[in-house]
């Protein structure tokens, strides 16, 4: 998709008159500097929705490499147990930061940021984990031939699994708490 500056630069290019004919604060520019201005909020936004998406993107790749060979929907249980493989991932790099931190040391950042995902996860988990429904056959099957695009996630069917054991449809693109 071809920026705003670009074919605000075009349209300046073309006008008749001399090349630096551009001064400080005349139309033309003024419109170059709110295309550029412009290009980079579009940019910074997009970034900061693809970093928001990874969480989501992360667990859903976890989660597929969690379907069962012979396909066959996941019990109750066995949910359960991939929700908590998916909770003590980052357990062995926990353990690795905690030795290598010699006593009396502040913690490091990495650490303190792992630790404050691990908590979020588990705060998810206690009110409703929002995950594919790896109890329906139809959605493993979409959810084994999906390529890592997040556009091509809003076919798949999603739910929130709670720690007691409930479970309730939920919606893609996630929103919020259950």
């Amino acid at each position: 998709m071809p920026s705003k500056f670009a074919k605000v630069q075009k349209q300046v290019s073309k006008k008749k008159g001399a090349a630096l004919a551009l001064h400080e604060n005349s139309r033309d520019a003024l419109r170059l500097r709110s295309a550029v201005a412009r290009d980079d909020r579009v940019a910074r936004l997009g970034a900061m929705r693809e970093k928001m998406n990874d969480v989501y993107l992360n667990r859903i790749v976890f989660l597929q490499d969690e379907i069962p060979d012979p396909l066959r929907p996941l019990t109750d249980a066995e949910v359960h147990h991939v929700i908590a493989k998916y909770l003590r991932r980052e357990d062995e790099a926990m353990a690795a930061l905690k030795a290598e931190r010699r006593p009396g040391r502040p913690k490091s950042t990495k650490q303190t940021l792992l630790e404050q995902q691990q908590d979020q996860e588990q705060k998810e988990y206690d009110s409703g984990f929002w995950m594919p429904d790896m109890q329906s056959e139809a959605t493993l099957t979409k959810l084994r031939n999906w390529k890592g695009e997040w556009i091509a996630l809003s076919p798949l069917g999603y739910v929130r699994v709670d720690k007691s054991g409930n479970k309730k449809e939920s919606a893609f693109p996630p929103k919020g708490a259950a």
